[in-house]
């Protein structure tokens, strides 16, 4: 039962601990007149994807790489199938040019990519899938050139990023700083010792934990900085974000974890793998689809069916 509760507990740290990091961070940054473009291309962007970082990393030592695989995968999924879904849904989402023609495009590139290192046995004569330190070193070389490629439009479009307001004293900032990563720390690894414990227990795969609650888990902060952006009228803020995320989650986490602890997949779960590329085609074809550049209610409404009868599948074919 302890664990079950700490499964719990350990979402609310990986939240909050998220949150405590980016504020506490960004009030040291803007001490250091730091511009707001800058701190939400690094501090806000790391920010938002600490909870899966903190996940995989742990996952990754402990040696449960189904379920650091599945957490990128599953989240990636959810980003946008769950979570634009949702806030098509709530308002039709405008997408700047540079989001469709360059971050969705990078978006799938990510996803291909992680699809073909992955399947090492379909290119080669071995029979084993691994995503191998050198893997994470590509994986990181191509998370550089993304972010150079941030900086690079950020300067061009000349637009400030959504920055917490939070002016601090730099003990209590540092105070946040270290209270974020131990919350990180700690909720990430009760999450994987749950997970491990409800895999066995209702005799599921890790992949498939990993592949749904950890994976919503760990996306909720995406959801809810994307639904605020929508309420506040900032629909390219919202899709922004997932995108961002879903690259951070394949270049920067997948290249930090495996560069630690090399990955070995046992290539069960193939439709997810094909799904996170699907995912980012199916959105890049949306744009076109009716009102150029724009993602509609229906449009949403298909993402969330799709998502559900994506979940629906997991579990029967795992209980199956």
């Amino acid at each position: 039962m302890l664990v079950y509760v700490l499964f719990v507990i350990g979402f609310v740290l990986l939240i909050y601990g998220a949150n405590w990091l980016v504020d506490g961070s960004t009030s040291v940054a803007k001490k250091f007149n730091i511009s707001n473009a800058v701190i939400g291309l690094t501090v806000v962007s790391f920010g938002t994807s600490a909870p899966e970082l903190a996940v995989n990393v742990i996952a990754s030592i402990s040696g449960n790489n189904d379920i650091a695989i599945g957490n990128v995968v599953g989240s990636n999924i959810a980003n946008v199938f769950f979570i634009l879904g949702i806030c098509a849904v709530i308002a039709p989402l405008v997408v700047h040019r540079y989001t469709v023609w360059m971050e969705i495009p990078i978006s799938l590139f990510a996803a291909l990519l992680l699809g073909a290192i992955i399947n090492d046995s379909l290119f080669d004569s071995g029979d084993t899938n691994i995503i191998s330190r050198m893997d994470g070193i590509i994986f990181l070389m191509c998370f550089t050139f993304f972010m150079l490629y941030a900086i690079w439009i950020s300067r061009r479009t000349k637009e400030e990023a959504d920055v917490p307001e939070v002016n601090l004293p730099v003990w209590k900032s540092v105070g946040l700083i270290i209270i974020g990563l131990v919350g990180l720390v700690l909720g990430g690894k009760w999450i994987v010792d749950g997970a491990v414990e409800i895999a066995t227990q209702l005799g599921m795969s890790q992949a498939v934990i990993g592949l749904t609650i950890v994976a919503i888990g760990t996306s909720l902060p995406e959801l809810a900085a994307s639904a605020v952006a929508v309420y506040k009228g900032n629909t390219d803020l919202a899709i922004g974000n997932v995108i961002g995320s879903n690259i951070f989650n394949t270049f920067w986490i997948l290249g930090i974890s495996s560069t630690i602890s090399p990955m070995p997949y046992n290539g069960g779960e193939q439709v997810s793998i094909i799904l996170n590329i699907i995912a980012s085609l199916v959105l890049f074809i949306f744009l076109f689809v009716g009102r150029r550049h724009m993602l509609q209610r229906w449009q949403g409404v298909v993402f969330g069916i799709a998502y559900a009868a994506y979940l629906t599948f997991l579990v029967m074919q795992d209980k199956g």
